[in-house]
């Protein structure tokens, strides 16, 4: 038997700081993502610039030292913690003789490799090409000129870098098509789920910072058995999953909302990938709660924080009410669970965590609505068909006195169905 994966890639991860407060947490985050597409970082060059090298990124002289310093460790690659034009690529890769990786690149490659569904699948390719077509360049090029022609036609021919330009728009019009047919179908499965009435509630932060172990864990709060066997994947790893998971959770409280677990976001993330990934972010854009889940043991809480927030400003949400909820509590020194405000320091794989969690999910997105018990005259089709409208029904039965129903209503709707309610609600401001 022959072992046929290919060996890890030994790389050294560099960066040019220009007094950048986060270039610290950033160059740590460059070397967990290059963990997490299976590369080995054996070093570490810095420089400290007022600006960068328009030709070459990095001042000649730590071109060299880089140069040398990859020699003398066996490494055969260069990670870079910032997305570099052509040309500064083309020039870095000519004086070392390694190969060049950005970090736009570098996560273009790991989100390549996990994308699963077919949307993703093509969000990624459209930003991969993207990424490439600036990138052509005639250097590459084995044909100055296709042949043919005479003299009158001399220098009329097509560049292989011209055909390899239109081969790409070509693709990337192909991708969009495509992708503009599944995304309609994404809409529609949407649209479906925005009129059930069932309140919409966001999972989204930064990647591994566990949206997916506290998604696990409301579902297996769920009272539906058939919930508690849909769980998704979680795994300590960055971007482990790319996919848009959604999931209906049902709770003892006879109330019910939908779960959606979003794509992680990372800091610097390509502005190829933001545009991409508008379509697999639908569901935050549509939810009633967002749950902004961050790594309460991580060093750079802060910087987190202010990425999500970032991110989701750039997709234009920017007014929906937000839960920060800070996991991985049991890696701290301080209590969990405990509420700090509205917001929450649990762990997400802790039971009692996951209780406190989900009820406080249900303050936040049934706050205004009133749990009621209806018997209503089998006449009352009008006002029935107005609650499966405009209320969540937990019940209804048929029996000899009337139609029994069990639903949360808005307040505004409460003098609407007072005259038939069991118990009449009280209110208080």
């Amino acid at each position: 038997m022959f072992n046929t994966e290919p060996k890890p890639l030994k790389v050294i991860i560099a960066g040019v700081n220009l007094n950048d407060a986060n270039f610290e947490y950033q160059m740590t985050e460059l070397a967990s993502l290059a963990a997490a597409n299976r590369m080995i970082v054996v070093g570490r060059v810095q420089q400290n610039l007022p600006h960068l090298i328009a030709a070459s990124y990095f001042g000649l002289g730590k071109v060299n030292e880089l140069k040398n310093l990859a020699h003398g460790l066996g490494a055969s690659g260069i990670l870079l913690n910032d997305e570099l034009t052509p040309v500064q690529i083309r020039n870095l890769e000519k004086d070392t003789k390694l190969r060049v990786i950005d970090r736009t690149e570098l996560i273009l490659e790991i989100f390549a490799g996990r994308a699963k569904s077919r949307q993703a699948s093509l969000q990624v390719q459209l930003a991969r090409l993207q990424y490439e077509l600036p990138r052509l360049h005639p250097s590459d090029n084995t044909l100055d000129q296709q042949r043919g022609g005479g003299v009158a036609n001399r220098g009329a021919g097509e560049s292989k870098l011209e055909i390899n330009r239109r081969t790409i728009g070509k693709q990337i019009a192909v991708i969009k098509q495509e992708l503009a047919n599944v995304t309609a179908q994404e809409n529609l499965k949407a649209n479906r789920r925005n009129q059930s009435e069932l309140p919409k509630v966001a999972l989204v932060g930064y990647t591994n910072a566990g949206k997916s172990t506290t998604m696990n864990g409301l579902l297996q709060l769920s009272t539906s058995n058939h919930a508690k066997s849909k769980t998704v994947l979680a795994k300590d790893m960055l971007f482990a999953t790319l996919d848009t998971a959604v999931r209906r959770i049902d709770l003892e409280q006879q109330v019910s909302f939908i779960l959606s677990d979003t794509v992680g976001f990372v800091s610097k993330l390509p502005h190829q990938l933001i545009a991409a990934f508008k379509a697999t972010l639908q569901e935050a854009r549509d939810a009633d709660l967002i749950i902004n889940v961050v790594d309460a043991a991580d060093p750079h809480m802060s910087q987190m924080i202010a990425t999500t927030k970032a991110v989701l400003n750039e997709i234009g949400i920017k007014d929906t009410p937000m839960i920060t909820a800070y996991n991985k509590a049991d890696r701290t020194q301080r209590p969990y669970p405990e509420l700090e405000g509205d917001d929450l320091r649990y762990a997400a794989n802790d039971a009692a965590s996951i209780k406190l969690l989900a009820e406080l999910i249900v303050k936040r997105v049934f706050a205004h609505q009133h749990q009621v018990h209806l018997i209503l005259p089998v006449n009352a089709g009008k006002l029935l068909s107005y609650l499966h409208e405009h209320a969540q029904i937990a019940q209804e039965i048929y029996q000899a006195d009337g139609i029994h129903v069990i639903a949360r209503v808005a307040k505004s709707d409460l003098a609407k169905v007072a005259a038939y309610e069991v118990v009449p609600t009280k209110i208080t401001e």
